[in-house]
Formats: C-alpha cells, sequence, structure tokens
C-alpha cells in the first residue's frame, strides 16, 4: 500500500484583534497538520514572552521532533513543552498564569493528538465528525455564566472575566480539572489521542475562532466541511466574521470577545 500523504492543502489564518498578533500557530506539510491555539491571558503570567511567543515556540518544537515518523505524538509533545520550557528557564515557569496553548496534530496516516480546544473534524463512513476536548469549558461554569450576563466592552463582563480565569487557571493541568500544553510535560499524558480512518478525507484543523461557525450555530460540521473544501479556509473564516460584526455587543451570541484568533488547516488524503 502506497504511503498516504496530505495534498490541496489550505491554510488560512485570522487575528480577532488588529491591535494584538494572533496567538494561533500553524503548519502544515504531507505529512503533518499542526495547528495551536494559545490561551487568552488575563491575568500575570510571571512570563516575559507572552502568549504569541509560547505558541511560536512550542509549534516550531513539535514539527521539529515529529520529523521522527516513529515517535508516538503524545511524546512529541511531552518533549516539546519541555523544550520550550527549557528555553525560558528565568521565567517563572510555576506562576498558574504561565503561557498555555491548545494543540492538535494530525499525521497523514491518521494518527492524531488533541489536547485543549482545538478540533480536527472530517467526514467518515459514518458522517460528518469533530474531534474536540471539552475539559476545559467543563470548569469554571458559574463564573462563565456570570461572564455571559454581561455585554462584551461593558465594565462589568471586563470584571466578571478576572475571576473566570482564575477559576480556569485553578482547574488548569490538575486531576479533575482539564489539561493543556504549558510548562509541564506531564499534560501530555492526558492528550486524546487515537487514529482516523484512512478514507476520512478531507480533514480540518480549527482553532475555537474558527469553529465558531458551528458553535454559533451558522452551520453544521457538514456544512463547515463543505465550505472550507469549495469556497477555502478564508471564505469560512469570512462567515464567521460577518455574524461577529452582525453581533458586537454578544447580545445574540454571548461570549467573551466580539472576535477570536482562527485558524483552518483543511487538506485532503492520498
Amino acid at each position: 500500500m502506497p504511503e498516504l500523504s496530505f495534498e490541496d492543502i489550505r491554510l488560512a489564518t485570522a487575528a480577532g484583534s488588529p491591535d494584538k498578533p494572533s496567538e494561533d500557530w500553524a503548519n502544515a506539510s504531507s505529512s503533518l497538520l499542526v495547528v495551536l491555539d494559545g490561551a487568552t491571558a488575563r491575568t500575570e503570567t510571571g512570563c516575559v514572552h507572552g502568549v504569541h511567543w509560547y505558541a511560536a515556540r512550542l509549534g516550531t518544537a513539535l514539527v521539529d521532533l515529529a520529523a521522527d515518523p516513529g515517535m508516538d505524538l503524545a511524546d512529541v509533545l511531552r518533549r516539546a513543552i519541555a523544550r520550550v520550557a527549557a528555553e525560558h528557564p528565568a521565567c517563572d515557569l510555576t506562576h498558574p498564569g504561565t503561557p498555555s496553548a491548545g494543540v492538535a496534530l494530525l499525521r497523514a496516516d491518521g494518527r492524531y493528538l488533541v489536547l485543549g480546544d482545538v478540533t480536527i473534524a472530517g467526514i467518515g463512513a459514518d458522517g460528518p465528525f469533530a474531534l474536540v476536548d471539552p475539559r476545559v469549558e467543563q470548569t469554571a461554569r458559574p463564573e462563565r455564566e456570570e461572564v455571559d450576563r454581561h455585554l462584551i466592552g461593558t465594565p462589568e463582563k471586563a470584571a466578571a472575566l478576572i475571576p473566570m480565569k482564575r477559576a480556569e487557571l485553578a482547574a488548569r493541568n490538575v486531576p479533575g480539572g482539564y489539561w493543556i500544553a504549558a510548562a509541564d510535560p506531564e499534560a501530555a499524558e492526558h492528550a486524546l489521542t487515537g487514529h482516523l480512518d484512512v478514507n476520512v478525507s478531507p480533514v480540518a484543523l480549527l482553532t475555537d475562532g474558527a469553529a465558531r461557525a458551528v458553535t454559533l450555530g451558522l452551520m453544521n460540521w457538514s456544512r463547515l466541511l463543505y465550505m472550507a473544501a469549495a469556497e477555502g479556509p478564508d471564505e469560512l473564516i469570512a462567515a464567521v466574521r460577518r455574524a461577529e460584526a452582525s453581533d458586537p455587543l454578544g447580545a445574540k451570541w454571548p461570549r467573551n470577545k466580539t472576535s477570536d484568533d482562527a485558524t483552518v488547516v483543511l487538506a485532503h488524503r492520498r
């Protein structure tokens, strides 16, 4: 059987705000798709580098280590986290707010890893599916509900976001909470891993800013994949941006910010 590879790869990304660089990061080749979603920092982090730097450094390390096709993806992530931690030892890597990122990796042979709220979507024999780690959204629920009561841009919203983030951070990388790539390599042991059927094509990796196309109710996963394949990932993100612009304060679709960083990688397998 010939070796599988990704073909017709398309990547689109857009920052959520013109005032700050995107904290998403992506890379795509014929053998590996990688998407990271840096977690928004709303408190002190103990790090001078920031989330944008962390996501870029971790993504680069993942691509480098995953070049060995025999390495298990959880081991790839574990080693990448350790490598980046070693790159900034002067920062307080024990700080509860230390920079972090959600991660999705997909090899052309179907092996995948998901940690945090980055989605792998595709169409298989049983129809469309989406693989995402739901654990982060299951934390700080009372605080999230309080945030959703207020409109974007109001002092009340800004004030409610701080206790929400603190409650979320208290549940980060601890038993019974959620796991995400930060400074502790152990998080890799809690990633969701598996193997997609070789016939699943196309496949898409999306940060949650792009997955809003589904989570806001604009379309289902089948329509999302069709739009991304037929019209391109850029148009998918544009559809999300049009919806967000129609509800800038979050009255119709409660959310933490009008627009989030959005990234889509779409590929077919041959």
